[in-house]
């Protein structure tokens, strides 16, 4: 019994120590993109005067100019960009919780979601298990990363294709799957792809499944993901139960997928 009070005593502390380390780290990324964005902003806004005053003036070298000068606003942008990853990713451990059912989660986003998914022509297939048990959640981080994995999948078929969306109990955890008909990820990549700042992508930030697996592990859950190039990706997800299971719970299976 000793044993078993360290070490629950034990992992109380460790919590707390990672805890504060995620407000740390927070705080710094707010004190840099703060710090950054400043600067970053003036020299948008004297871009954009540069632009007005220089394309009034109608000659060869002007042009030159303002192609170089377009250059740069892309990179502003694109620095923009990882500063709002970086801060996503260090905030991804601040919870607000609530009991909550993740299919509802699901229903939500997809239906924000349809219409940009119809002028990319791709099909979404969501398989959500009826009455699945309560977890808790934070709804902004689980849209965020919901958003994430299918902004992803959505990239990996540029063609259009398929995405199939699972949500179904297995033992005391629900289990959300997703899984996409694109063109996949390398067999060495897959090891390293929530790694931060490493993506498969010449445009990628690097942080944003890093980011959706620091809000799963925060939510006490674990990711998992399989890819076959040319087939597909999957991703699996599994957070746990609310509630301890009673004893003889029914156990929800998933729908059968057609995409793999």
């Amino acid at each position: 019994m000793a044993a078993l009070v360290m070490t629950d005593e034990t992992a109380h502390l460790e919590r707390d120590r990672l805890e504060r380390q995620y407000n740390e780290i927070a705080v710094l990324a707010g004190g840099l993109a703060h710090e950054v964005r400043n600067p970053l902003s003036t020299i948008r806004l004297n871009l954009e005067l540069l632009f007005e005053e220089l394309e009034a003036i109608d000659h060869p070298s002007t042009h030159r100019m303002l192609r170089k000068m377009k250059t740069i606003q892309n990179e502003c942008g694109h620095l923009d960009d990882v500063l709002e990853a970086f801060l996503q990713f260090a905030r991804a451990g601040e919870l607000t919780l609530a009991e909550s059912n993740i299919a509802d989660l699901i229903r939500s986003h997809l239906d924000w979601y349809m219409p940009f998914a119809e002028q990319q022509h791709i099909d979404i297939r969501p398989h959500l298990a009826a009455d699945l048990p309560m977890v808790q959640v934070d709804h902004r981080l689980f849209r965020q990363l919901l958003d994430n994995l299918i902004r992803n999948a959505q990239q990996a078929m540029p063609e259009g294709g398929l995405i199939e969306i699972q949500a179904f109990r297995r033992d005391d955890h629900v289990i959300v799957e997703i899984i996409d008909t694109g063109h996949g990820i390398p067999p060495a990549a897959v090891p390293k792809i929530f790694e931060a700042f490493f993506s498969t992508k010449s445009s990628g930030s690097g942080l944003g499944l890093p980011t959706v697996r620091k809000i799963v592990e925060a939510h006490g859950g674990t990711i998992h993901c399989e890819s076959a190039q040319g087939r597909g990706t999957r991703f699996t997800l599994s957070f746990p139960l609310a509630a301890a299971p009673t004893a003889g719970a029914a156990v929800t299976e998933p729908t059968p997928l057609s995409a793999t």
